[in-house]
């Protein structure tokens, strides 16, 4: 049987997703100890998109095989009883066997939070971006037209990237301000390593004017990295969700 399961976490204390080898705390580890507490067999979960040290998750979508029935209920709030405080499954389906909870994304959706005010936030910091400057949205927002479609998108993948190519399509980019917060929106089939980040580091040194809107169009045509804005801190990433035809 496999199931299919929504996770939320907030990655401030954690070494990103995947179980690493030092077996420093990550989101993949606390969960497999929470479902194979249910299960009472050890269980390895596959996720729609790994998150590093820092980043956020709204939804991240998870599978998993099992053999042991359970009621949708038992493995929802089994679950959140050995989960920590800061991860948290929201729901629980059963799907059929072949599907994957990364392979069959068809898109992938990301928010970015930044914190636009002089005088910095001890509430959040965890959260946002800090950013004391003051930033141009209309100038970020004419920038965002030059990377919507399908494009290489290597000036802004991270040298660590293992993704097997660079070409990549956005579906959109969204941009608003509420007083001091930012929030960006951002929805592509798929996403390189660092590859939100590094377009927020690029779209504010637009925001800050230290650059052209029309100046990311020629980032993007270069496809170097090292021309691009620096990569973004993580605290401001979430992972909004994954969209699949059978959920």
């Amino acid at each position: 049987m496999r199931l299919a399961l929504g996770v939320e976490y907030m990655g401030t204390n954690f070494n990103g997703w995947q179980i690493q080898k030092t077996k420093t705390r990550t989101v993949q580890q606390v969960v497999e100890y929470a479902l194979s507490k249910i299960a009472n067999h050890p269980v390895r979960v596959f996720c729609s998109g790994r998150t590093d040290t820092g980043v956020h998750a709204i939804e991240q979508i998870i599978h998993f095989d099992t053999k042991t029935h359970r009621e949708n209920n038992a493995w929802l709030f089994g679950g959140n009883i050995n989960l920590p405080c800061d991860v948290n499954f929201k729901w629980v389906k059963k799907v059929d066997d072949n599907f994957h909870a990364r392979f069959d994304a068809y898109s992938r959706k990301y928010h970015y939070k930044i914190y636009n005010s002089p005088t910095r936030s001890a509430i959040k910091s965890a959260h946002f971006l800090w950013e004391p400057i003051k930033l141009d949205i209309t100038a970020m927002k004419k920038s965002t037209k030059y990377l919507i479609g399908k494009h290489d998108f290597s000036a802004f993948r991270s040298s660590k990237c293992q993704a097997k190519s660079p070409i990549k399509t956005i579906k959109f980019i969204n941009i608003n301000q509420n007083d001091n917060e930012i929030l960006l929106e951002i929805e592509a089939d798929a996403f390189l390593h660092h590859m939100v980040r590094n377009i927020v580091g690029t779209l504010i040194k637009i925001g800050k004017k230290e650059k052209d809107p029309k100046w990311i169009k020629q980032v993007l045509d270069s496809k170097q990295r090292k021309l691009a804005g620096v990569t973004a801190k993580p605290q401001g990433l979430y992972f909004v969700k994954s969209s699949y035809k059978e959920l």
